[in-house]
């Protein structure tokens, strides 16, 4: 008796596995770590805890802000470096754990305020330091808003914006050198060209493919039978 070969069947994926892998690829994309991490990362070994490390580097950078230390020159690469530091080495653990959902908040509010609290201390302008932190807040938003929808934003953006560490780090030696009112105009002027365009394009792109696709449904569902049968056919007769 012959029988028909049958294909072989394909592994079902672990939904418990998948859960974890696209929990994972979620929060480093929130973390937005730039090419310095990425360089790092693999050199790091397992690499600290996110959360309390995290955490540890937002306290540092409120007390050295608080404590007055801050003064233009050399002083106010102290929080930058800080939060470099303590935070770099947490970029080669998984994010699996129970509260790791915390790491990007805290690392975009260690951010923020490092931003801030460099900013003010070398004098720069406040509206400047305002737009240069809604620019990243957007980007944020963006990632996180398309990742939801699993619409997965190209990962040279993330290159292209220099992730946290070199941004901190540009501002940091930019304010060290009595430069950072420049180097925050022309840092602001990229990431908003940079992140701007791109977000519009791909959502654009992502509208013309789903009006695409409603379309070609719609004209599907008004098609007559005799229509469809006579497209059947002929797609029958050319195979």
């Amino acid at each position: 008796m012959i029988t028909q070969p049958q294909a072989a069947a394909t592994p079902t994926p672990d939904p418990d596995e998948e859960r974890r892998r696209v929990q994972t690829a979620r929060l480093l994309a929130y973390r937005d770590d730039g090419p310095l991490v990425h360089v790092l990362a693999g050199r790091l070994g397992k690499g600290l805890p996110p959360v309390p490390a995290t955490l540890a580097a937002l306290v540092a950078v409120v007390a050295v802000t608080a404590s007055g230390l801050l003064e233009p020159g050399p002083m106010v690469l102290v929080p930058v470096l800080v939060a470099i530091v303590l935070i770099l080495p947490t970029a080669p653990r998984d994010h699996l754990g129970r509260l790791d959902w915390l790491t990007p908040p805290l690392l975009r509010g260690t951010e923020f305020l490092t931003i801030i609290a460099v900013g003010l201390a070398a004098d720069a302008p406040k509206w400047l330091l305002f737009v240069l932190v809604y620019v990243v807040g957007y980007h944020t938003y963006d990632t996180v808003y398309r990742t939801r929808q699993s619409i997965w934003p190209p990962a040279w953006v993330f290159h292209a914006g220099l992730g946290w560490e070199v941004r901190l780090l540009i501002i940091g030696v930019g304010a060290a050198l009595g430069w950072l009112t420049v180097v925050l105009a022309v840092l602001t002027a990229y990431l908003f060209v940079l992140f701007a365009v791109e977000s519009v394009t791909s959502w654009v792109r992502l509208d013309k493919a789903s009006a695409q696709a409603g379309a070609d449904a719609e004209q599907d569902l008004e098609a007559s039978p005799e229509d469809a049968l006579e497209q059947a056919t002929g797609e029958a007769e050319k195979g």
